[in-house]
């Protein structure tokens, strides 16, 4: 585990110059945005310019003073080639060449929030197309946050977590503030890799199980963020108040999975589905978003749903508040670099045993895929690197499409099925392969995939196809690039991060089934 508590830094990825913002300005800006009241001050009574003495002076020197600082402002972001973004962050700056897609220079995130219900343990079959040709679909509007935070001067522990809180607003079939989250965070600066561990699960009523999304989001931010933890919420806020697009995957589950303890979230009056297109709010949702991004822990940030959740079940607040913890990853040296994964409960141990097993000295060959399972775990995974090699793979679990249909009046949230031994986690097993121990200079590679009860033998055949295919030599170029697809099980989903010749590269198994963001 890391030898300090203090935050850890990626100051290649600061945009603003220090001093160039106050930390009271800032925070200001983003408790607006997430206290934002539709009625403006100027049509409050009382606050006309005309009843008060003087007013029509002020104002005047007012509207000279916003008119300079906003030709300034304009005068600076246009020298750095930035543009406002869509939560008040910047757009990534221009560059002078481009790269294959996938390829960034400085970061990059990518995501993936369940498949089409048909999908799931078959192929050749795909989501139903959207309405529309809109700028995001929801999962795509989740990796435009990460990125856009990225920009802002975050690390990819800030994209990862607000993308991973984006996600848990409009794919609340397979994710959520109900899930289990699982994390691996590999330290480029320090050559250290920290698990997040979601601990045992524990009970919150008869089959349901515990919610410790929130206090181990936190946590993992608290560790190595670098934003202000309630800058990582407003994205997320926005979308539960404002609305969301209902998109293929979700529309797909709805129709599959029929709407039993859905409603009102995502129903129409007469309790038929939302379908592919519509609008979905969750205010509740966004009211206990609200109180997270003020409290100051991450047991307060637990608090802030749980007491709600009890309220709503009957139950005095659960004494036994849920206890996520960063821990030292496991790791297994192997002829190609060193390995880096979860520890147990999850399936971690088990994946590094097949790998240490199948990874002697000479040329891995891959192992076979098992076999498909008729119920896979609906799950969420992201990936976030930057050019450095610090990477950040998240994975969360209802662990069956919608949980336990158990939406939380209060809330807003779904929560888990309570499934204990080793069926808990089963499906998580995050795998970071850093290289040469002795190259400061060495690819950083990292892999997580969809949920399946055989997680780590699918992850194994994924690993193995990776180290055994040849890697392609362009010409005029003295570096190798990275492979970018090994081959995958038919019925799991990869995604892959790269820190390659200091360039950020992410990729994903199938090819584009999942968006991508950088700069």
């Amino acid at each position: 585990m890391e030898a300090s508590g203090e935050p850890v830094l990626y100051h290649k990825l600061q945009i603003w110059e220090p001093g160039a913002e106050s930390e009271e300005e800032e925070e200001e800006e983003i408790l607006e945005l997430l206290f934002s009241n539709p009625r403006r001050p100027q049509d409050i009574p009382g606050n006309k310019a005309g009843g008060l003495p003087g007013a029509w002076a002020r104002v005047g020197a007012a509207l000279v003073l916003l008119a300079v600082s906003c030709f300034l402002a304009v005068r600076q972001l246009q020298s750095r080639g930035y543009s406002a973004g869509s939560w008040g962050s910047l757009a990534p700056p221009v560059s002078s060449h481009r790269h294959r897609p996938g390829v960034f220079h400085h970061s990059a995130i990518i995501s993936l929030s369940g498949l089409c219900w048909g999908n799931r343990g078959q192929s050749g079959v795909r989501c139903p197309a959207p309405p529309h040709d809109g700028p995001f679909l929801p999962a795509a509007t989740c990796s435009h946050l990460g990125q856009e935070l990225l920009v802002a001067g975050g690390n990819v522990v800030d994209a990862g977590v607000g993308a991973a809180l984006c996600l848990a607003v409009v794919h609340p079939h397979v994710t959520g503030l109900g899930a289990t989250f699982w994390g691996l965070f590999y330290n480029s600066s320090s050559g250290n890799s920290t698990a997040l561990t979601a601990g045992p699960a524990q009970t919150l009523a008869l089959g349901l199980e515990l919610p410790g999304a929130l206090p181990a989001l936190h946590l993992l931010h608290t560790r190595f963020g670098c934003l202000p933890w309630s800058r990582l919420l407003v994205g997320p806020t926005l979308l539960a108040q404002e609305g969301f697009e209902v998109d293929a995957p979700l529309a797909s589950a709805l129709a599959a999975q029929g709407t039993r303890g859905l409603c009102p979230l995502l129903c129409h009056a007469d309790g038929t589905p939302l379908g592919l297109g519509m609008q979905a709010t969750n205010p509740q949702l966004a009211a206990v978003l609200r109180r997270a991004a003020l409290a100051p822990n991450p047991d307060l940030t637990g608090k802030a749903l749980l007491g709600l959740l009890a309220k709503d079940l009957g139950l005095e607040e659960p004494l036994a508040w849920p206890r996520p913890s960063l821990e030292p990853a496991l790791q297994l040296s192997v002829p190609q670099g060193i390995l880096f994964t979860t520890p147990s409960p999850s399936a971690g141990p088990e994946l590094l045993a097949q790998l240490e097993a199948a990874l002697p000295a000479g040329t891995p060959s891959p192992a076979p895929c098992p076999q498909p399972l008729p119920m896979d775990p609906a799950s969420s995974i992201l990936a976030t690197v930057d050019s450095g090699g610090s990477t950040l793979l998240l994975t969360s679990s209802l662990h069956s499409a919608f949980g336990a249909r158990y939406l939380s009046p209060s809330t807003g949230v779904l929560l888990r099925k309570l499934v204990a031994g080793p069926a808990h986690s089963a499906w998580a097993c995050p795998l970071v392969l850093r290289g040469g121990l002795d190259d400061p200079e060495a690819d950083v590679v990292g892999l997580v995939a969809s949920g399946t009860p055989k997680g780590a033998t699918a992850m194994t055949h994924a690993l193995l196809s990776h180290l055994s295919e040849p890697q392609t030599q362009h010409q005029h170029q003295v570096q190798q690039e990275p492979t970018e697809n090994p081959s995958p099980c038919g019925h799991m989903t990869l995604l892959q991060a790269t820190a390659h010749a200091e360039h950020a590269h992410v990729s994903s198994v199938p090819r584009g089934c999942c968006p991508f963001q950088g700069f």
